[in-house]
């Protein structure tokens, strides 16, 4: 195929570095086709970092809007652009409205919400075959239904070790070697990993000579700064001081990256750093970190996966014992084998 594709990717940013692996396997089966991703403004730098993709062509909605008549535009936008197949990667009706008004010929994607009349390549979505996130997109550069889960190149960005230097200088992070710890999430508090317990391991690794650095969002600076604080000097706070495309180099620059199930987690992974993930009310069985440099931790208590916000038992001794009861010195110990810290 020299045609080109359209991909209509995902809102949340752990849902669009797994969906690399369906475009390394789309440049697989189509070396000399074009792809280029319908996508969220604030995820256009992390797809450039993607060598599989020609351009990311911003959505310019907020995210659950729905605007039919600028989706409707948009599509009609396009329609010079030749596209031969637009894979849509949402669930919503909303999301395969762009490719239907491009009148792009083949239109793929699952069965759900009713999208029969805009979409005329759906597929079955078989939960038990295909379990993770990563499978799902996947199987959509293949034909027909999917008859076994199949094979997922993980995600792989470009990082630029150059840039690392530069943002070391920029924010006075100096020569030190150093771990990133990721402590947010944006689906909720039962997804993190308590603060008490990151601040105690910043606190465990400079005593080893190995600094901290906290990333995340404007939104999590407070927290960062808790962090920090309770650290005693072992961490510093860089919430709100990077963006997402900062993270990939810091990441790969980074001994290794302690972090919650989230998208932070899915950027490290895919920079190629040793990750040790901490999973609470989510599951490793559905959104696994895609390296083989590892270590999960997860204590598949039986209220788990729960895939609730808020830790949903009030008891004192079991509220966010999914995540409590996972210990600085487990980390610590990962943190070791991996890096050999």
């Amino acid at each position: 195929m020299n045609e080109a594709l359209l991909i209509i990717g995902p809102a949340w940013v752990g849902d669009m570095v797994m969906a690399q692996s369906l475009f390394i396997r789309l440049r697989q089966q189509h070396p000399d086709a074009a792809i280029d991703v319908l996508a969220p403004g604030w995820s256009l730098p992390i797809i450039e970092r993607m060598p599989e993709i020609r351009a990311g062509i911003e959505l310019p909605f907020a995210h659950g809007e729905f605007n039919f008549g600028g989706r409707r535009a948009l599509g009609l936008s396009l329609r010079d652009r030749g596209y031969a197949q637009a894979i849509v990667l949402p669930n919503s009706w909303k999301s395969a409205v762009v490719p239907y008004f491009a009148n792009i010929p083949r239109r793929t994607g699952y069965a759900r919400e009713l999208r029969v009349v805009l979409l005329n390549d759906l597929r079955k979505l078989d939960k038990q075959r295909l379990k993770t996130t990563p499978q799902r997109f996947v199987a959509l550069a293949d034909e027909g239904r999917a008859t076994a889960p199949p094979i997922v190149p993980p995600p792989r960005f470009r990082a630029d070790a150059t840039r690392a230097a530069e943002l070391r200088e920029r924010l006075g992070l100096g020569d030190a070697p150093a771990v990133a710890l990721m402590p947010g999430a944006e689906y909720g508090p039962a997804k993190q990993w308590p603060a008490a317990h990151y601040a105690s391991l910043a606190a465990s690794l400079a005593r080893r000579g190995i600094r901290s650095w906290v990333i995340g969002s404007k939104k999590e600076q407070a927290l960062g700064e808790g962090i920090a604080r309770a650290s005693k000097g072992g961490a510093i706070n860089l919430c709100g001081k990077t963006s997402l495309v900062d993270v990939v180099d810091l990441a790969a620059d980074a001994r290794a990256v302690v972090c919650n199930d989230s998208g932070p987690m899915h950027i490290a992974a895919a920079a190629g750093a040793r990750v040790v993930a901490i999973y609470g009310s989510s599951t490793p069985d559905h959104t696994p970190p895609m390296t083989e440099s590892r270590e999960i931790h997860y204590r598949r208590l039986p209220c788990s996966p729960c895939f609730e916000r808020q830790c949903p038992l009030k008891a004192p001794a079991e509220h966010l014992d999914c995540l409590i009861g996972i210990h600085p010195e487990a980390i610590l110990a990962s943190l070791i084998r991996l890096a050999d810290l």
